[in-house]
């Protein structure tokens, strides 16, 4: 059996973003476990307008190629990380945005999350995400990465220097994800 697909989705598209060098060193530990095939997903790249389809997502009726195109890629993953900010005690309105383009292709699937941002961590942010996956009836993992004063951790080029907590959540994060994943791939509908 294939390894179940990870894909990391960095929710920030600001520039100069902290999201990009946070997802990168996550995607560096994912990787190095090797129980996953591992994808970056870059909201920044992929660059949807804001929700456009004039039918219910639930219906599949996509008539713009970035939706179809936005779905072929969350349809391939097994499991997902976010990766988000904390913007004025919740999430952005990309990550949002995109989450609510689809609605079947996010189904029981697991999800993880990274969080950064001042004192909490972005966990606020977190907080409010897990109603809007379970919603979609995506299974949230308890486990979770939260980075409070993330800027502390940035070296001079700008790339994330992890402390052990960081590292000891992120394999307890990817564990959970390699064994939800296999678990809930039984429960999804072929597309």
């Amino acid at each position: 059996m294939a390894k179940p697909v990870l894909q990391i989705v960095i929710a920030s598209t600001r520039p100069g973003r902290t999201g990009l060098p946070v997802a990168e060193w996550f995607h560096e530990r994912a990787v190095a476990q090797d129980a996953f095939e591992v994808e970056l997903v870059d909201l920044a790249e992929v660059n949807l307008p804001f929700m456009d389809e004039p039918n219910h997502p639930r219906l599949r009726q996509y008539v713009n190629q970035h939706t179809k195109e936005w779905s072929a890629t969350i349809e391939r993953g097994d499991a997902f990380v976010f990766v988000t900010p904390e913007y004025n005690y919740g999430f952005n309105a990309v990550l949002k945005n995109a989450i609510d383009y689809l609605h079947h292709e996010w189904q029981y699937k697991p999800v993880g999350f990274v969080s950064y941002g001042g004192v909490s961590a972005g966990t606020r942010a977190v907080q409010m995400l897990k109603q809007v996956v379970t919603t979609l009836k995506m299974v949230p993992v308890f486990e979770a990465v939260s980075i409070p004063f993330v800027t502390q951790f940035l070296d001079e080029e700008g790339r994330l220097q992890p402390n052990d907590v960081m590292n000891t959540a992120a394999d307890a994060v990817l564990a959970e994800l390699a064994r939800l994943a296999t678990a809930l791939r039984h429960l999804r509908p072929a597309a």
